[in-house]
């Protein structure tokens, strides 16, 4: 039986009087409890528009449905048939503009609480999962990856299950792209990004740090190393400025210069 509360369970949250204090994550995740009965307001559409509205097509209320019986390992398969990137998804997407925005629950109140119970099942499934990840037979062929940002990640990750061997190459000191160097500590946890690395290595991913295409290495060199594809994800690294007096001054950033 659904519960027809026309709210979301709110997402506990760091006292603003601590977390002026610190770099920490603000929100703090669902409870077991609270996923549960966030889930029990997914009415299992039989169309499913939230899908549709899934840049990715996780089938969202068999995940959710997995939820709701306390099946939190069996709900992280689902979503993990459809993204590499679970619990970064969970806090970063903008689900109130994609899922969330087509779920029929927020026609007469809040939409269900997708991102957030994503988030929880990504969380839980880190925090408790000792099932080994098997990676697929390997079919021959090599593709490289310039950039280990979202796209880059997601697509190693989508070749890696295929079985694909990748290789990622990121320009700067740590993998993650805008994960690491644009999303500030207490939105997105480096710990978390990391932990989304590891599991793709654990695909047989390799990834190469401080290597710059074009510099160290070029895509024609590339393919004389025997990659057959190469997946582009250099992502928007440069910003954009106002032409105004003053803007170069000592002091004086760009916001992706602050943010890295």
């Amino acid at each position: 039986m659904a519960d027809m509360s026309p709210k979301k369970n709110p997402m506990p949250v760091q006292d603003p009087l601590v977390r002026a204090h610190n770099f920490e994550e603000v929100a703090l995740g669902y409870s077991e409890e609270t996923a549960m009965k966030e889930a029990m307001r997914c009415l299992d559409c039989k169309n499913m528009p939230c899908v549709s509205g899934c840049p990715v097509n996780i089938h969202i209320p068999a995940f959710i449905a997995k939820v709701r019986e306390g099946d939190f390992e069996g709900a992280y398969e689902i979503i993990s048939m459809s993204s590499s990137l679970p619990a970064v998804c969970g806090r970063v997407c903008p689900q109130e503009n994609q899922c969330e925005k087509k779920c029929v629950r927020g026609i007469k109140g809040e939409s269900v609480g997708i991102g957030r119970l994503e988030r929880f099942v990504a969380d839980w499934h880190n925090a408790h999962s000792e099932k080994e990840v098997t990676p697929p037979e390997y079919n021959g062929h090599k593709v490289a990856v310039v950039g280990s940002g979202p796209s880059g990640l997601a697509c190693a990750g989508d070749l890696a299950k295929k079985g694909y061997k990748v290789t990622v190459f990121e320009a700067l000191h740590t993998a993650g792209g805008v994960l690491v160097y644009g999303i500030p500590e207490f939105r997105l946890p480096k710990s978390i990004v990391a932990k989304e690395v590891e599991t793709l290595k654990k695909y047989n991913v390799d990834i190469e740090t401080n290597v710059i295409i074009g510099k160290t290495l070029t895509i024609d060199e590339l393919f004389d190393m025997g990659y057959e594809a190469v997946f582009i994800g250099s992502g928007a690294g440069l910003p954009n400025f106002m032409g105004i007096p003053g803007e170069s001054l000592k002091g004086v950033y760009s916001a992706n210069e602050f943010l890295t």
